[in-house]
């Protein structure tokens, strides 16, 4: 494939690629060779589970892996331990080398779902990390100054507001520049929260003595409130193992707005032509699209008839999770327990917001209780049978 085609696909969805001249070279000069390009990307095991968001930067990688590049998938199963500080207010919580070491273990069956995995080479960081030596890796240190680190904006932001930086936070960009060091990366992938550690990369290859990488930033994904970035924490991802009925909902969920965006970093759909469909019709058309990625044709289809059937001519599904209750619990108690609601504050949300309803009457107060079999709605699409005992 030429360049400018390849060009052309890779800078789909992207940011800023620092610089484009370097890499049209750099694929060039593979092209030439014959020699694929090394391509990298890495991803702190923090959670057990991957979501839409981390999976703008896994298309990104098919994407140089359709190409015939090298892709390198980086577990940070050391510098997991640690925390990156990127965007963050206060230090994040320091997890186990156990917990790291098993959600490390999640994120490589699931980074399957995207990328060819028998063409991939996962790597961990703590084959070059726990066997440096202490001396070793204050030479490392030696290597970039404390006047750069803080020039860091969320470390200015955190010294303007009297917050403290831990020594811990402060060595993390050096730590990930150095992984770009060990692969000899030509091109390192990250969202646009990461542009600083990107470059610290750069520079910790040029300091020794290698090829700079072309730093390539992507987009962060939204979640389904349409303003956070999609993450765990806040309550708006959409999981990549979760049911498809779940994510067929969420998807549904999110702002015509965004939806766009969607469109452009999760699926390879021609833009001009979505632009073009009426927003449901789009909406829909995504969420098979996206559902079809991560579980078949068969479900996503399944799914887009169940909504239509629910949602459009305002009947009840046919499948619902069942909640047993000996008639003495409160619909407080019953959204919590059964999860249809994510918290206590979001149950009470609900029913403030007057969003709740027991066999299509609303309720209006916390201290409700349903003593008969019914069907409880929280919402405009999560519905619970509840089943009296004796009865």
């Amino acid at each position: 494939m030429d360049i400018n085609r390849q060009l052309e696909i890779i800078k789909r969805g992207a940011v800023e690629i620092l610089s484009e001249e370097e890499l049209r070279k750099k694929l060039e000069a593979s092209i030439k060779s014959g020699k694929p390009l090394k391509i990298k990307a890495g991803f702190d095991p923090t959670a057990p589970d991957l979501h839409l968001g981390h999976t703008v930067l896994l298309r990104k990688l098919r994407q140089f892996q359709e190409l015939g590049h090298e892709v390198y998938f980086l577990i940070g199963d050391f510098t997991g331990r640690i925390g990156d500080p990127s965007g963050r207010s206060e230090i994040r919580k320091q997890l186990t080398k156990k917990q790291v070491v098993e959600n490390a273990k999640t994120y490589k069956k699931q980074v399957g779902k995207v990328l060819n995995i028998r063409k991939i080479k996962i790597v961990f960081n703590s084959k070059w990390f726990d066997r440096m030596r202490g001396l070793e890796f204050g030479k490392l240190l030696t290597y970039y100054t404390a006047n750069k680190l803080l020039e860091r904006e969320d470390f200015t932001q955190r010294r303007n507001n009297k917050k403290p930086i831990f020594m811990s936070e402060f060595i993390y960009p050096v730590l990930q520049g150095y992984d770009s060091v060990m692969l000899k990366a030509d091109v390192e992938i990250g969202g646009t929260d990461q542009i600083f550690n990107l470059l610290v990369g750069r520079d910790l290859q040029k300091d020794f003595g290698q090829p700079q990488q072309v730093v390539l930033t992507m987009p962060l994904l939204e979640g389904t409130d349409g303003v956070q970035k999609m993450s765990k924490s806040y309550g708006n991802y959409i999981g990549i193992n979760e049911p498809a009925k779940e994510m067929f909902g969420k998807i549904m969920s999110i702002s015509d707005e965004i939806m766009l965006k969607y469109y452009e970093l999760l699926t390879d759909e021609d833009l001009a032509k979505v632009r073009q469909m009426h927003p449901k019709e789009a909406k829909v058309n995504l969420a098979k699209i996206i559902i079809t990625q991560y579980h078949s044709s068969q479900a996503a289809q399944k799914e887009a008839e169940e909504f239509t059937r629910v949602f459009s001519q305002k009947e009840i599904p046919q499948d619902m999770p069942l909640f047993k209750t000996d008639g003495t619990k409160t619909v407080l108690a019953i959204l919590n327990e059964s999860k249809l609601a994510a918290s206590g504050n979001e149950a009470r949300r609900l029913i403030k917001q007057g969003a709740v309803s027991f066999n299509n009457i609303k309720i209006e107060k916390e201290d409700f209780v349903p003593n008969e079999p019914g069907i409880l709605k929280a919402g405009s699409r999560r519905f619970l049978k509840i089943i009296c005992s004796g009865r």
